[in-house]
């Protein structure tokens, strides 16, 4: 950890940037499910500053659920494995579902948790990521809503980790090399 403390930042998206992002996609979500409700599930750990602005910026009515899944362990590569750590504590059968992860990457944890979604009777599934990696997609998936498509790069911050650290930092960075 120490060798990644005193590397310089770089700023991949600002915090201003972020904000306005989320404002607009919560107005187009809050649009797309005008007269419904909607069942925000919030992939733990990754999402959940994510989902707590995107929430705010929903107008319509909104439940609020958790699930944590895990396939990343400490490294900064998906080992492919998709495991339930804690599943989803509500009965979502017949309701509109909206899960929400901060990245989808290789797509494997978003498949994974909406063909679940699914199997437990939802009435419709979509999802959400603050971030879109496409180049290393090995999945179908594509988010429904997406705040930024990014390139390639291994990003931390805003609810993203390195080990157990950095998730606080309000802006999404890598560092220089």
């Amino acid at each position: 950890m120490d060798s990644v403390l005193n590397k310089k930042r770089n700023i991949i998206i600002s915090e201003e940037k972020i904000k306005s992002r989320i404002a607009k996609v919560g107005a187009e979500i809050s649009k797309d499910y005008e007269g419904e409700e909607i069942y925000v599930l919030s992939l733990l750990r990754g999402s959940f500053i994510f989902t707590a602005d995107l929430v705010r910026s929903i107008t319509i009515p909104t439940i609020i659920g958790f699930m944590t899944t895990s396939s990343y362990g400490n490294g900064e590569e998906s080992t492919g494995v998709v495991k339930v750590v804690n599943d989803i504590p509500d009965n979502i059968k017949g309701l509109n579902v909206l899960v929400v992860d901060d990245i989808v990457d290789s797509g494997i944890t978003m498949e994974f948790v909406m063909n679940h979604v699914k199997k437990l009777g939802a009435k419709s599934v979509k999802c959400c990521s603050l971030l879109d990696k496409p180049e290393r997609r090995k999945t179908e998936i594509k988010p429904d809503y997406c705040c930024f498509e990014i390139p390639d790069v291994f990003v931390v911050g805003y609810g993203l980790n390195y080990g157990d650290y950095y998730r606080n930092i309000p802006y999404v960075f890598n560092w220089e090399e």
